[in-house]
């Protein structure tokens, strides 16, 4: 349930998945041309049509797009070299929300 541009090769030798007890977790890679531009614009469209949020984009060399449902994120980071883009899909369970703990002793 998380898209990959059309023409994008998997690359298995440096991709890594595990799924136990409705918990996923992996890093899956995949390599193809096209310009990064247009592999940011799938992921905002294709995504939302899974349920996926889009959290934010940070643009500095490499893309780096968050996105978050129920309870799993996932993090897709595009880096180009030529004309070839790597698309690393980083995907695992939400963090649990620990409450802070209180700096007064408790009476």
């Amino acid at each position: 349930d998380v898209p990959v541009p059309s023409g994008f090769k998997f690359l298995p030798k440096s991709s890594y998945s595990f799924e136990t007890q409705g918990v996923r977790v992996g890093i899956l890679k995949y390599q193809g041309k096209a310009n990064p531009d247009q592999i940011v614009a799938f992921y905002k469209e294709q995504m939302a049509m899974y349920n996926w949020n889009l959290l934010n984009i940070i643009e500095y060399g490499e893309r780096q797009l968050n996105f978050d449902r129920d309870s799993e994120t996932c993090v897709i980071t595009l880096s180009s070299k030529g004309g070839s883009v790597m698309v690393s899909v980083a995907l695992g369970p939400k963090g649990q929300i620990v409450p802070k703990k209180e700096t007064k002793p408790v009476k």
